[in-house]
């Protein structure tokens, strides 16, 4: 049997906050598309996160989030800058560009995942006529698609970099919360008050069912973002049942344990890992994935013993991710595992 404990923190299944949230808000008669006092509440509680008075949507998926995100900020001859692993750029199969009428993606290389201050300068600079598609937007993840994290300094020198050009930022928080615990920061301290104008924030990775939400800092790109939702099939008749959800998340901060014990649990992988002769670590662990470069035939094993994880990066490199569910007895039973399989090598 497959097991996908460290296939992705997409696999694992709702938080109890989370399903209980859910069964709450599925009692009797209520108003539809967002009008309900659980959706209210919801988006409340993510201003109170946050600590100011932000415009709040929920929606199905990461992408839809995105890309509807990012069409709210640039027109069709403008362009966002991102880095090259982004996930607007590898696996969102063009939605960023087809919501916006057309703006272009444009990539930067950086280490660990992360753009690096030279390299945005560099992009933006390039070009200025007319035959170009304009910088309008900076793209950041948080955590990035190589599993670390930008600290305070590092957004605020890249937010202060693209405000001086007069760009927007918008930030992929798919795995937010696990920079937010990893850092020691409060949520605001990393997204509005260092510059960031938008952000996509995922519940899905921290315990929810399903759904997004979009935050809007700066409000004045909000302004049509209700008709885009619409238009887009993400304005939901019983929103109450992706809204409630997050107060799961949110009350007694149950966002922050989640995010803390898949944290907690991607450390003790990488310890594991760390004391393995021929594994190779390749990028540090600061949120809740471990990426590793295996020795030769070692993950084509694993696999056909029924671990499933994701190989996506190259010959021989493997990416591990842990989830709130996570379980110290699953960590070290792969890494058994793993070294079984080299002492048989």
């Amino acid at each position: 049997m497959k097991r996908y404990t460290f296939a992705s923190d997409n696999t694992a299944g709702m938080c109890p906050e989370a399903m209980e949230a859910f069964l709450k808000a599925n009692q009797g008669h209520c108003p539809s598309y967002g009008e309900d006092v659980w959706t209210h509440q919801a988006a409340e509680g993510i201003r109170d996160l946050f600590e100011t008075d932000c415009d709040v949507y929920f929606v199905c998926t990461g992408t839809a989030a995105n890309s509807l995100a990012l069409a709210s900020l640039c027109t069709s001859y403008e362009s966002v800058i991102c880095h090259e692993l982004a996930h607007i750029e590898t696996d969102e199969c063009g939605a960023p560009e087809f919501f916006s009428n057309g703006s272009k993606l444009l990539t930067v290389s950086g280490d660990q995942g992360k753009i690096h201050p030279d390299a945005f300068r560099e992009r933006v600079t390039r070009r200025t006529d007319i035959h170009y598609p304009k910088p309008n937007i900076l793209s950041v993840s948080q955590a990035t698609e190589a599993g670390t994290v930008y600290s305070h300094e590092e957004i605020r020198v890249l937010t202060d970099s693209a405000r001086a050009r007069g760009m927007s930022v918008h930030m992929d928080g798919a795995r937010f919360f696990n920079a937010c615990v990893r850092l020691g920061v409060a949520p605001a301290d990393i997204t509005w008050k260092s510059g960031v104008d938008v952000l996509c924030l995922s519940g899905t990775k921290n315990g929810l069912g399903v759904g997004e939400a979009v935050v809007f800092f700066n409000r004045d790109h909000a302004d049509t973002f209700a008709y885009r939702c619409k238009q887009s099939g993400q304005l939901l008749s019983k929103m109450r049942f992706f809204a409630a959800p997050w107060l799961g998340l949110l009350e007694n901060e149950i966002w922050k344990r989640n995010a803390e014990h898949a944290n907690r649990m991607a450390d003790r992988l990488r310890a594991g890992f760390e004391a393995i002769e021929g594994v190779i670590l390749t990028t540090p662990t600061e949120a809740n994935g471990v990426f590793v470069h295996l020795p030769p035939g070692v993950a084509s094993i694993l696999q056909e013993r029924g671990w499933a994880f994701y190989t996506f990066i190259g010959e021989g490199f493997a990416r591990f991710l842990c989830s709130w569910s996570t379980h110290e007895e699953e960590v070290d039973h792969l890494l058994a595992d793993v070294r079984d399989i080299l002492g048989r090598l």
